[in-house]
């Protein structure tokens, strides 16, 4: 037996070194391949998939449901910070209809159901008029979280206390709501007054300005009717406006920057006075159509020209006799000579009437700063900025600011005032701030892609083994022709020595020693007994 052992280990070392190092790779790597394939074939077919059975849940009902689910045995998880509990894919439906018959989840919340099968002679007014605004408010809440954008609703309501006479003035209700919205999800003006409606009319004598409706993050949702619009709603949008200013410039200096000394090396803020005052007002200037003589164009000429030469007759009468005659001045005098000449020229000239009517733009940038601070190539050696690279910092920015603020043309600003308004501070930075545009979502590749994959690599696998094998049988049928070539084309010498029975079993003799000493040992222990 160890003998047997011995040969087929000697034929499996001696065939193992007549292979190349190419099959010798291919008889190691492929079975390990292939296994390495069935795995995981195995492992992403037999995982289980699970789907999610209720989303949006409140932590009690989360444990409620997983406190039920583990009582059956049936395998699940928690998932979306506890809001979602995912099971098994294949027992998804059957378990909404088996917990919906039991009830659950059960939120906890009242409904206009329990006073119909809760209700009875023993309930008093308080305790139903308990019950009565706990359903309001659950029914409000159901109501908002069928609207698009909102996950789930808070409402809290505030009913006056009833006077005990009637003359008392009624007083009015109030409501709290909170939002739980999705992230990013943006109401319009007409989806929050339709939110304010819904609740001022479902409560009597509510009126919108004692709604309060806020979200998860804190934001309030003004109501902007016609009413209130000339007040927050303007504020609002006057100070939104400003931020978006503020932004846009600050966006733009730090993109300039930036591409100077690098995103991380340059932080910028910005601060503005912006003037909303608008002005609505009509001008009607006359101006001259040559400004240099201040004179206006002549539109029509008028000249009238009058001479006269000639003798005059000599006077008559009787010196101041006369009722109208001037004493003293003779009524009969000399002939004398004249002459006469009037000249009038009458011009129409016109100007420019310009009629100017002037709308304001809305807002005003009245006065802008910025405060920009730069890190230095060495952090711990500030001056290891140049000199030239902080001033045209400066440049840039004194051309932002001039070109940005709202200037006169008879109030312009000078330099030193703009360098008032610009700070550069070189600093070393402790700490890097990472912007929530830089975050990276990762991929998850479907299940699909893997068995495709693994469909491919044993395809590949499969016509490798083809290919070598082919080849394998064309060397061996090449081998085998080369052999039976030299077998029928050998002649044997006629000068070898035919080889006698005693020298053939001498060989076979040498042979066995030289292969199998043991073998060798037992026939010449064998042949001696014998003797």
């Amino acid at each position: 037996m160890k003998e047997n052992i011995n040969l087929y280990k000697t034929k499996l070392v001696e065939y193992w070194k007549g292979r190349t190092p190419l099959q010798k790779g291919m008889f190691i790597g492929l079975p390990i391949l292939l296994i390495l394939v069935i795995s995981i074939t195995v492992y992403f077919t037999s995982k289980t998939i699970l789907v999610p059975l209720y989303s949006n849940l409140s932590p009690q009902e989360t444990g409620q449901i997983k406190a039920t689910l583990d009582s059956r045995g049936i395998q699940s998880e928690i998932a979306d910070n506890g809001t979602t509990i995912k099971v098994p894919e294949e027992v998804v439906e059957t378990l909404m209809v088996e917990l919906a018959a039991e009830g659950i989840p059960n939120s906890g919340n009242i409904d206009y159901s329990f006073f119909g099968q809760n209700a009875g002679f023993g309930m008093t007014d308080n305790e139903f008029n308990m019950l009565k605004l706990e359903s309001t408010q659950t029914e409000l809440a159901n109501l908002m979280k069928g609207i698009d954008g909102i996950n789930d609703a808070e409402v809290m309501i505030t009913m006056p206390n009833d006077g005990i006479f009637v003359a008392d003035e009624q007083t009015e209700a109030s409501a709290s709501i909170v939002l739980n919205t999705k992230p990013g999800y943006k109401f319009d003006q007409q989806q929050i007054k339709s939110l304010y409606h819904l609740v001022s009319k479902s409560i009597p004598n509510l009126p919108t300005d004692n709604i309060v409706i806020t979200n998860q993050y804190f934001e309030y949702f003004d109501l902007e009717n016609e009413e209130n619009f000339s007040g927050v709603g303007t504020v609002a949008s006057q100070l939104e406006l400003k931020r978006e200013i503020e932004k846009d410039i600050q966006r733009q200096v730090q993109q300039m920057l930036g591409t100077m000394m690098g995103p991380e090396k340059v932080v910028v803020s910005v601060t503005t006075d912006i003037d909303f005052s608008q002005e609505n007002r009509q001008e009607n200037l006359v101006t001259p159509v040559d400004p240099e003589n201040m004179e206006g164009i002549e539109i029509s000429v008028e000249r009238i020209t009058e001479t006269f030469t000639g003798d005059g007759a000599q006077a008559g009468g009787v010196v101041g006799t006369g009722e109208t005659d001037v004493p003293q001045y003779a009524a009969d005098g000399t002939a004398g000579n004249g002459d006469y000449e009037r000249i009038e020229e009458r011009v129409n000239k016109d100007v420019n009437r310009i009629t100017k009517e002037i709308v304001e733009a809305p807002y005003k940038i009245r006065d802008l700063g910025i405060q920009v601070m730069v890190e230095a190539p060495d952090p711990k050696d500030p001056t290891s900025l140049p000199q030239d690279r902080l001033e045209d910092i400066e440049r840039i920015l004194g051309t932002i600011v001039s070109t940005s603020i709202n200037q006169d043309v008879n109030n312009e600003l000078t330099q030193e005032e703009l360098q008032d308004k610009i700070v550069v501070s070189i600093q070393e930075f402790n700490g890097k701030t990472v912007s929530s545009t830089e975050t990276q979502a990762t991929a998850v590749l479907p299940l699909w892609v893997y068995i495709v994959g693994a469909i491919l690599v044993v395809l590949i696998l499969l016509l490798l083994f083809l290919f070598f094998r082919k080849k394998k049988e064309k060397d061996s049928l090449e081998d085998m022709e080369n052999n039976e070539e030299v077998f029928f084309d050998h002649i044997p010498d006629v000068n070898d020595e035919k080889e006698s029975e005693s020298t053939v079993r001498r060989k076979q003799l040498e042979k066995l020693a030289k292969e199998k000493p043991e073998d060798f040992a037992k026939l010449l222990r064998s042949w001696i007994a014998d003797e």
